[in-house]
């Protein structure tokens, strides 16, 4: 009787020990949070072993008891994504997000973009497809004629701002994605605008673009906005110095001399009527309101003022810009900025 009793008490020891090894490696804290942060990232085709591989070297996971949970729970074919880990998750907490493939977004901001190639990089270095598959895809002849545009003026399908994107997304759903918001940004009282003013969005955007790269002063952007168009209706040439330097792809240049005035191509304003063929640069939406909000005037030129504030002196006639600009020419030489 007492052997009966003593193996009795051997089997319920033998189970709660065996239970509790079970409970603690369903649901006791595992995760451990390396310094480089708690988001684990998972590229398309990560398999199961290369995954418990990562969550082993970087995370701590113990190798044994997450595959017993994951066999437990059927789990077996990771999802990519970027995926934000917590402190001391259990391995029932982990593979339930991992299961669900419950990823989480990132902030991407676009700005100061000038090219689509410099796009496609900045978009590289925050999501998981390298910059010449954006590239491809986004100049490909199937997706711009899907979307309307070219080569020189699909970067107007991106609008400015702060978005919530996952890192995994494809080209194709990137792009797809900024088209929708662009036909949000341009509502109904935009468009009238753009009616107002005859032209397209591209339009719209690449002389914002020029508008962008000549004054960072927002309460002047409609003013300067204005003498580009009032170019336009009389058949002026812009003459836009930021067109000349994007034309000479040296951004660099802080003076405009009469070598790159030179330059033939079509986004030299001083030699082509008209806008260049695609924005030189990706605006700001203040920007691209000056230009739909432009400010009535009658002036034709205008010049950096020469005191470094980053504002303009504005002319109705040839004669009073020149005079203008020879203070500004002075201004620079004083600061020994020669090109």
């Amino acid at each position: 009787m007492k052997k009966l009793l003593y193996g009795f008490l051997i089997c319920i020891l033998l189970a709660l020990i065996i239970g509790g090894y079970g409970y603690k490696t369903i649901f006791s804290g595992t995760v451990e949070l390396p310094d480089t942060g708690p988001f684990l990232h998972l590229p398309s085709g990560t398999t199961y072993d290369e995954l418990v591989e990562h969550l082993e070297s970087d995370f701590g996971v113990e190798r044994s008891s997450f595959s017993m949970v994951s066999k437990l729970m059927k789990f077996n074919t990771p999802k990519s994504g970027r995926y934000k880990l917590e402190q001391n998750w259990s391995n029932k907490q982990l593979i339930s997000c991992l299961r669900r493939g419950d990823q989480s977004a990132l902030s991407l901001t676009f700005n100061n973009a000038r090219t689509i190639e410099q796009l496609c990089g900045m978009l590289a270095s925050k999501l998981e497809s390298d910059s010449l598959t954006f590239l491809n895809h986004f100049t490909s002849e199937v997706t711009l004629k899907k979307y309307g545009v070219n080569k020189e003026t699909v970067l107007s399908l991106f609008i400015p701002n702060t978005y919530q994107i996952f890192w995994n997304s494809s080209p194709e759903s990137i792009i797809s994605r900024f088209s929708s918001e662009q036909e949000t940004f341009f509502n109904k009282r935009r468009k009238e605008k753009m009616a107002n003013l005859n032209m397209t969005k591209e339009e719209v955007y690449t002389l914002a673009s020029i508008v962008q790269k000549e004054t960072l002063v927002n309460e002047e952007k409609p003013r300067v906005a204005g003498v580009y168009i009032n170019r336009l209706k009389r058949g002026q040439l812009l003459q836009a110095d930021p067109t000349v330097v994007f034309a000479n792809q040296d951004f660099t240049i802080k003076r405009v001399l009469n070598k790159h005035l030179a330059k033939d191509s079509p986004y030299n304003t001083y030699k082509y009527e008209g806008l260049p063929p695609g924005p030189i640069c990706m605006p700001d939406v203040s920007s691209i309101d000056a230009v739909l909000n432009y400010e009535k005037h009658k002036y034709l030129y205008f010049c950096a003022a020469p005191d470094n504030s980053g504002r303009h002196q504005f002319a109705r006639s040839l004669k009073e810009h020149n005079r203008n600009a020879d203070k500004y020419r002075a201004f620079l030489n004083k600061l020994k900025i020669y090109r």
